[in-house]
């Protein structure tokens, strides 16, 4: 009788353990709520190499380097996070219906989004710049684009910015994705390829020095880290923008720069870099 008294005494220890641990949300006693389980859902792009690029099942980029820093700052493994590709005209749907909780996408702040959606950072300025081959001599600026042929993605406005501003006689080439542009590049379909500076960076990395980016940017393009807007986006913001400024401190953020444009002589436009991270506070 003592030996099941004995055995009576523990199953209810044990229960008030998992008990407490249940109410304070702490995994115990084989919960399946365990917080190896919890996940954050980060949106990146799977198609622009040196910012979001998914190859074999993993992932990598400048966009995914800030991405996990700010989720390990917030106190999750990298086995807790889990990418999604988040396409640009779906970025404001996913972030209203759940089905992620940040987007690191090239996601330029403007005030026609922040209308759906709320921001933190800015933990990049881009700038709009040129792609050429290597041995390229006559094309220094966009002013130079008169007369040539030029590659973007079909309905960018980075297109639109050089012919209304620079070269009104430049041949547009449209094409889906920025790697076609690229392609076109190589082959001598087009003579240049425009879009933010180090969308271009990532794409003359992967070009193994046959391309590289002008390095006169002409805009600029405050990347954000996309929420969603409700009652709690203000606390979350300041969070993200606190792992932001840290990252920046730490050197991790220079340190992400130059592994994702290797090979490249591609810097960032110190003017503006790195940025002060306080949107959304």
């Amino acid at each position: 009788m003592k030996k099941h008294s004995t055995r009576r005494l523990l199953r209810r220890a044990v229960a008030m353990v998992c008990a407490v641990s249940a109410t304070l949300g702490v995994a115990a006693c084989g919960s399946t709520s365990s917080s190896d389980e919890q996940k954050i859902k980060i949106g990146i792009k799977f198609d622009q190499p040196g910012l979001g690029f998914k190859k074999s099942g993993t992932y990598e980029g400048f966009d995914v380097d800030v991405a996990r820093y700010i989720a390990n700052q917030l106190g999750y493994t990298d086995a807790q996070i889990e990418f999604k590709e988040a396409p640009s005209k779906q970025r404001e749907a996913m972030l209203q219906n759940g089905d992620v909780d940040m987007i690191l996408a090239s996601y330029s702040i403007t005030d026609e989004r922040k209308k759906a959606v709320d921001f933190a950072g800015p933990y990049f300025i881009a700038g709009q710049d040129l792609m050429v081959r290597k041995d390229e001599t006559g094309i220094n600026g966009p002013e130079d684009l008169n007369g040539k042929r030029l590659c973007s993605v079909t309905g960018s406005t980075s297109a639109k910015v050089v012919k209304e501003k620079f070269a009104k006689e430049v041949q547009l080439m449209e094409q889906p994705g920025y790697a076609e542009c690229a392609t076109a590049l190589l082959s001598g379909i087009v003579d240049a390829v425009t879009t933010d500076d180090i969308i271009l960076a990532g794409l003359a990395a992967a070009s193994r020095g046959k391309l590289r980016v002008i390095g006169k940017p002409f805009t600029q393009e405050p990347y954000g880290v996309g929420i969603k807007k409700d009652a709690d986006s203000k606390e979350f913001a300041t969070k993200i923008n606190d792992a932001i400024e840290d990252m920046i401190k730490s050197g991790e953020w220079e340190r992400a720069i130059e592994k994702n444009t290797e090979g490249t002589d591609y810097k960032p436009d110190s003017k503006y870099n790195p940025p002060t991270p306080n949107e959304g506070e």
